[in-house]
């Protein structure tokens, strides 16, 4: 009688779609202390998910960057700050001029000048 092993293996192609396929998360801490002083502390993330599963998660951060994608236009970000910041400039109303001293005029004490 012969015995049967089901032996199920993984190749590497498998291992690496599955993980595409339903994304993986690793997270970590490092802390460096000196005498229970905090030196330094760096918080690592980071997500493995494949294209389609990052947009379903709603990552998708690579679409907007120009120097990622040749759809994504810098110009018109660009535009739109040079348009904000003149209507920014219209807006601005200009600062009330100061008539010069003249010889008779009322010096007023410094805690007068301050109320106005």
């Amino acid at each position: 009688m012969a015995m049967t092993h089901a032996v199920e293996s993984a190749t590497l192609a498998d291992v690496l779609e599955r993980v595409l396929d339903k994304g993986v998360v690793i997270a970590g801490d490092i802390k460096i202390k000196l005498v229970d002083i905090e030196l330094l502390t760096i918080q690592i993330r980071l997500l493995i998910a494949s294209v389609d599963k990052a947009k379903e998660m709603g990552i998708d951060w690579w679409t907007r960057d120009p120097a990622l994608c040749s759809q994504a236009r810098s110009d018109e970000s660009l535009d739109d700050l040079a348009e904000r910041v003149a209507d920014l400039e219209r807006a601005k109303t200009p600062p009330k001029r100061r008539r010069p001293a003249r010889q008779g005029d009322a010096v007023a004490s410094p805690a007068e000048q301050r109320r106005t």
